[in-house]
């Protein structure tokens, strides 16, 4: 197998992965419908999604990566359809609106920038890559908060197992086909999930799941 070969096959598997991911929050907009309310959950996960999503499909036509762009786009469009679906059952609509227009003024900003400087290619590439490991950094850093909670009662769980797992294989997968083209802008962010989410499972060793003893009396 040459190199064109594998990176086509980890391409393929990757975008597969994430994409089925990404398919995991119509779960959880299937029990808002069931609902009719969002309840606790809160929108932003989704509204940073698009943000996120709609920057790196940018970045996939910058450096015409085909499995990026069509990650993203598929991406792109479901974060939107889920943050849709949560403004229509929240009770707080303001906050989803105003979440989602910061990240559509952002989005806008760093589109004009790149509008502006289209003549200097490396220039634009730095730049938006840039912008995009820092979105995803924040992303894979979110959990943190949850996970002191975990550390401090010693039980996991409050923590997704499947999801965090996914998480872990999408990154390690993402991170290999950086290291194939070469590009450290898909690297850094897939290291970083690499070893967050590396470090969430490693807690459901440390502190396993308690298993429910049930009286016959």
């Amino acid at each position: 197998m040459n190199e064109s070969d594998f990176k086509n096959i980890l391409a393929t598997t990757a975008s597969i992965c994430t994409i089925l991911q990404f398919l995991t929050g119509t779960l959880t907009c299937q029990k808002v419908v069931q609902n009719k309310s969002t309840g606790d959950i809160s929108a932003f996960p989704f509204v940073s999604g698009c943000l996120s999503t709609s920057l790196w499909l940018r970045y996939g036509f910058l450096i015409n990566d085909s499995s990026i762009i069509l990650v993203n786009t598929v991406g792109a469009t479901l974060f939107f359809a889920y943050v849709i679906t949560f403004y229509l059952y929240s009770i707080n609509k303001t906050v989803i609106l105003r979440q989602f227009l910061c990240c559509l003024f952002l989005l806008i900003i760093i589109l004009l920038h790149i509008h502006n400087n289209v003549d200097n290619t490396e220039l634009v590439r730095v730049h938006l890559g840039l912008m995009c490991c820092g979105v995803t950094v924040l992303f894979f850093a979110a959990p943190l908060a949850s996970l002191l909670h975990v550390i401090k009662v010693k039980n996991t769980e409050s923590l997704p197992y499947h999801l965090i797992f996914a998480t872990f294989i999408v990154s390690l997968q993402w991170l290999i086909y950086g290291l194939v083209l070469k590009d450290q802008f898909v690297q850094i962010p897939n290291f970083i999930g690499c070893i967050l989410s590396g470090f969430q499972l490693s807690l459901f060793l440390i502190y396993p799941k308690k298993v429910k003893v049930y009286s016959n009396v």
